[in-house]
């Protein structure tokens, strides 16, 4: 399946590829396009638009669009929900609400400098989300480092 957002990816829009690659939709291929466009490439591609005014997966209430994610998919894996409250902290800038979050907000900066094509950074970050969800199944394990 297609999936498009708005292009210039930060923690929202690296995180949910790598949540829906994942434990969504193995096969998806994703569109990075201009805000403007995002709901018209939809429409055009056939793709599910996501973390952009007008999606139905987008910002709920307190809800960044990796928690709205987790929740119309109905997923429950602890750590999958640990890494959630990190990703809603720092996409939201609320960095006082999980102390990791200053840290994965300056990765999200770090990587849009090092790769500006957003197919790239998420491609590349990959990597990062894999080892921070591993992290949090030894935390929500308690037995973490």
């Amino acid at each position: 399946m297609k999936w498009v957002t708005r292009s210039h990816v930060h923690v929202d829009r690296a995180a949910c590829p790598w949540l829906i690659t994942r434990f969504v939709d193995s096969d998806a291929e994703f569109l990075f396009v201009p805000r403007s466009k995002v709901m018209e490439v939809a429409e055009r591609e056939g793709a599910i638009p996501f973390d952009t005014p007008g999606a139905d997966l987008h910002h709920r209430d307190d809800l960044c669009t990796f928690d709205v994610i987790i929740k119309d998919y109905e997923l429950t894996d602890g750590a999958l929900l640990r890494l959630a409250r990190v990703v809603n902290a720092a996409d939201t800038n609320r960095m006082d609400s999980d102390p990791l979050a200053a840290g994965l907000e300056a990765i999200a900066v770090g990587y849009s400098l090092r790769y500006p094509d957003d197919l790239e950074n998420i491609e590349e970050q990959f990597a990062v989300y894999d080892a921070f969800y591993a992290w949090c199944r030894l935390d929500v394990a308690g037995s973490g480092p």
